[in-house]
């Protein structure tokens, strides 16, 4: 079995070189890995390039670039990691032994938000017991059927084959991709985080603040909650 990175991303150039002096760590290696460009206007590619990435370009939206990306990975198992997130370095053993229990069908790391000069402990608390609380309250017929919501900057993983069974990420989704891509893996099998830190960009809420980012985070959970998936973009601005 061999993994196999997705970088979904638009004008990251400030993020890449980061995440590819750390990718270039990982140890064991991954067997491949992949950005797909959602038409950046910057050096996002070049970056990607330069460090012996592969490139593939894709409308932009996160949905139809994940769904570019997995199809094209040359691996068996895929891990789908933002460009501002870094999963540990021995993220590739971690997931071959995570999948090797054919019982779980996605999982994810756990996200620690972080800057430069300080940790989010507020905001990661929020983020992981969100993973519970969200489909509790949103989606409670599924939550006891095991439906549990991981989110991008967990670094999600995955079988490729089932990934392809289950048809992708809904391909008009922007924001929340996420979010029916766990509803239909649970079909599967067991949705797990596992207890390691994916140290992830505190850029959000050093733009918006702590109580803003927050908010953001939960109304734009609410809007897909309540099926008001067209909004859920507008209220969830870039942040480069």
């Amino acid at each position: 079995m061999s993994v196999a990175i997705v970088i979904p991303a638009l004008d990251e150039e400030a993020a890449l070189p980061i995440l590819a002096a750390h990718l270039a760590q990982l140890d064991p290696a991954p067997a491949d890995v992949l950005l797909v460009d959602g038409g950046s206007a910057d050096r996002t590619t070049a970056i990607a390039e330069a460090a012996g990435w592969r490139v593939a370009t894709s409308e932009r939206g996160r949905a139809l670039q994940v769904n570019r990306g997995v199809a094209e990975a040359r691996g068996d198992m895929v891990c789908v990691v933002h460009a501002d997130t870094l999963p540990p370095l021995d993220m590739v053993a971690v997931i071959e032994e995570t999948l090797a229990d054919p019982k779980v069908a996605l999982a994810s790391f756990t996200p620690l938000i972080k800057g430069l000069s300080k940790t989010r402990w507020g905001t990661t608390a929020h983020n992981w017991i969100k993973t519970w609380y969200a489909p509790l309250i949103t989606r409670p017929h599924l939550f006891v059927r095991g439906v549990r919501l991981l989110f991008g900057d967990h670094a999600m993983f995955f079988r490729k084959v089932d990934f392809m069974a289950v048809g992708g990420c809904t391909p008009g989704d922007a924001v929340m991709e996420e979010a029916d891509l766990c509803v239909k893996f649970a079909r599967l099998g067991r949705i797990r985080m596992v207890p390691r830190w994916a140290v992830t960009s505190d850029r959000r809420i050093a733009a918006w603040g702590p109580l803003k980012a927050n908010w953001i985070y939960f109304k734009v959970g609410m809007l897909w909650a309540f099926g008001l998936r067209s909004r859920m973009a507008k209220h969830y601005p870039d942040v480069r």
